[in-house]
């Protein structure tokens, strides 16, 4: 083999060893936005496994708010079941909403907002809120990385025919909903 064959064998090697490169960044980016989503429904089941706790400590003072507290518990496991990511935010911002009224409902009862179980049934949904809104960031990041790499030269000569694209953002449809839900209330003196 002559110096040209060597030439083209390198640069065969340098290619192959680039398209690896590429391939493998895609692949770690790829898992890391699946493991991003996964982040957010583990947070979205331990939120959905709290409320009946939460739903039952506001039923015992607010008998008469059965539609609101029947509304929680019939929504409480959308997002876990939904499919995808644009149907699980739908889901999980439809669910904050709900959650919402359910503390506009407890901060009408002083009692209420007096009992130590509600009171830490609060501080364990604030958690998984912040948790979650955490993982949702997370989440988006990953994507955003993914995205990039899926748009830019070089990657996007090898992206697509490797079967890689563009992933999908979580995004809350409503503004206010962007943030978590303030459930603190403040302690009776």
């Amino acid at each position: 083999m002559g110096l040209v064959g060597w030439i083209i064998l390198g640069l065969a090697v340098v290619a192959i060893l680039w398209g690896i490169g590429i391939y493998n960044r895609l692949v770690r980016l790829r898992a890391l936005v699946k493991e991003g989503f996964s982040g957010i429904t583990v947070q979205l089941r331990r939120r959905a496994d709290l409320i009946p706790n939460l739903v039952s400590t506001v039923e015992g003072y607010a008998t008469h708010e059965r539609e609101t507290l029947t509304q929680v518990i019939e929504h409480r496991g959308d997002a876990v079941k939904a499919r995808g990511v644009a149907e699980t935010a739908q889901a999980d911002n439809a669910f904050s909403a709900m959650l919402g009224r359910l503390m506009a409902v407890a901060e009408a009862y002083p009692d209420l907002k007096a009992d130590d179980n509600f009171r830490q049934l609060q501080e364990e949904l604030s958690e998984i809120e912040e948790h979650l809104q955490s993982a949702r960031r997370y989440y988006n990041a990953t994507v955003r990385d993914l995205n990039t790499r899926v748009q830019s030269f070089p990657d996007v000569l090898l992206a697509r025919p490797m079967g890689f694209g563009e992933e999908e953002f979580y995004a809350d449809d409503v503004a206010a909903l962007q943030t978590a839900p303030q459930v603190k209330f403040s302690a009776k003196a």
